[in-house]
């Protein structure tokens, strides 16, 4: 067997594969062979049919294609072998089957050709002395105290109000139903859908629904029917909703001022475990602290990679990109049922094509953030050794207690985390970070590409279905009037 070994685009291996007139022949008999000793054909005992019955009765090309099935597999087996082909995915067959099934004869020689996905060659030019900026975030006093005002907010006490309208800070309870405002002329109204609720709780903060909405309901007094126009926002979840006017009739029915207990130790003891509000405050504010160097740290790690990137030459395989986009929606479906939406609805076979298509972009992404730390720690010699990674994963066990870990990929997610932390840090002390004050750069979207992100699904709404909503009502009211995040 010869095997001529091409480049081809894309990080793909082409092979040109030529066959012996013995392998040939061999293959062919292997398949009649098999099929002598387990055919039962009427009028012969197994195993001792005809030759010439069998190849009647199964069909010359259909022997044909089974022994080149058999065949090319085999050959392109021994070709990666042979070749030391790093192939990742399946061997593509360049010639049509077809074609060659006709050409096919026992004992002559034949070619074929085949190409296969490898694993890229990454590389970056002038990676040493980046000069990247990144916001640097810092500790303010102010969120603390808006901590404790959200706490004191949760363990306030409702109490009746009654002489006086609904204004901000309330909680009321309200009957609603809406309907989406006619277009045309003479056309009938339809309702919202979800749009319709009874004794429904709300706190009236400004942002928590559809503009309009609360500020609709500020200013009703109790027993008082009122008709709120709202529309909804044009990047609004529901696709019959986005852009719609509506119009929405409101009966206050019952209203609330909360009562807030007084910030002092009762209260610190109350919401955590500590027996004094300044044990409490000093706990809190290392916490905040923390988090913003490490959000610092982050912004810091995500300018020097997103930089990096620029600087890389890579070309992606198909199948990498096939194998991200599936890891991606592996994990949206992990959590997603969490929440417990149905996966199994919002991945369907009809929807999926879509939901890959949409990931693909930041899968590329991804990829190439990846590769480009690699190419860099090959590059630099840059390496994890076992203590490090046995003492990670140790670590990461120990958070993991009580779930199912497949410990060889730990071993493996924590080898690259590791490889990818060693070399970020490499290129901080080979290059320049400016840190800027927060809110300097136009950061949001590059934290969102650079971290763990549930992908885009069937709709925003179901998004917001799957996280924290901003405040507790029905399931199907929610859907209607809150706003979208």
């Amino acid at each position: 067997m010869k095997v001529t070994q091409e480049k081809l685009p894309a990080s793909q291996i082409g092979l040109e594969i030529e066959i012996t007139p013995e392998m040939s022949k061999n293959a062919y008999e292997q398949v009649i062979q098999k099929y002598i000793r387990s055919a039962n054909i009427p009028g012969f005992r197994k195993g001792k049919v005809p030759r010439q019955i069998l190849i009647q009765r199964l069909g010359r090309n259909y022997v044909k294609a089974m022994a080149l099935d058999n065949l090319i597999n085999d050959c392109l087996e021994k070709a990666r072998e042979q070749e030391q082909i790093n192939a990742i995915g399946q061997f593509d067959l360049v010639t049509e089957f077809e074609e060659l099934v006709k050409d096919f004869e026992p004992g002559k020689e034949m070619a074929f050709s085949a190409k296969v996905d490898v694993e890229p060659e990454a590389k970056v030019n002038d990676y040493k002395g980046l000069v990247v900026k990144a916001e640097e975030a810092k500790y303010d006093q102010a969120q603390l105290d808006e901590f404790l005002e959200e706490r004191r907010s949760e363990k306030a006490t409702l109490i009746p109000v009654e002489g006086r309208a609904a204004q901000l800070g309330d909680v009321a309870i309200v009957d609603f139903e809406g309907i989406i405002s006619s277009e045309t002329e003479g056309e009938e109204p339809k309702e919202v859908p979800g749009g319709k609720a009874q004794d429904f709780q709300m706190e009236l903060k400004e942002g928590q629904f559809i503009p309009g909405f609360i500020e609709g309901v500020v200013g009703i007094n109790l027993e008082e029917t009122k008709e709120i126009s709202v529309q909804f926002p044009e990047e609004y979840g529901e696709p019959e909703l986005a852009g719609k006017p509506a119009v929405f009739t409101i009966t206050l029915k019952e209203l609330k001022e909360k009562e807030l207990p007084e910030l002092d130790d009762d209260f610190a003891q109350e919401i955590s475990e500590f027996e004094t509000l300044a044990e409490l405050r000093e706990f809190m504010e290392k916490k905040f602290t923390k988090e913003k160097e490490e959000q610092t740290k982050q912004n810091k790690e995500i300018a020097i990679v997103n930089e990096l990137v620029t600087h890389l030459e890579v070309e992606l395989p198909e199948t990498l990109i096939k194998n991200e986009v599936q890891q991606m929606l592996a994990q949206s479906a992990m959590e997603l049922s969490q929440y417990g939406i149905d996966v199994k609805e919002l991945f369907s076979s009809d929807k999926l094509p879509e939901m890959q298509e949409r990931s693909r972009p930041e899968a590329i992404e991804r990829l190439k953030r990846d590769w480009a730390i690699k190419a860099v720690a090959k590059e630099e010699s840059i390496e994890v050794n076992e203590e490090e990674i046995v003492a990670e994963s140790a670590k990461v066990m120990g958070q993991l207690q009580g779930k199912d870990v497949d410990p060889d990929r730990l071993r493996e997610v924590v080898t690259e985390d590791l490889l990818k932390e060693k070399t970020i840090k490499w290129l901080e002390e080979n290059g320049t970070v400016e840190l800027v004050p927060e809110g300097t750069l136009n950061q949001d979207s590059e934290i969102d590409e650079a971290t763990e992100t549930i992908v885009e699904v069937e709709s925003e709404s179901e998004i917001d279905e799957a996280t924290e909503t901003i405040v507790e009502v029905e399931a199907e009211t929610v859907a209607t009037v809150e706003n979208p995040q």
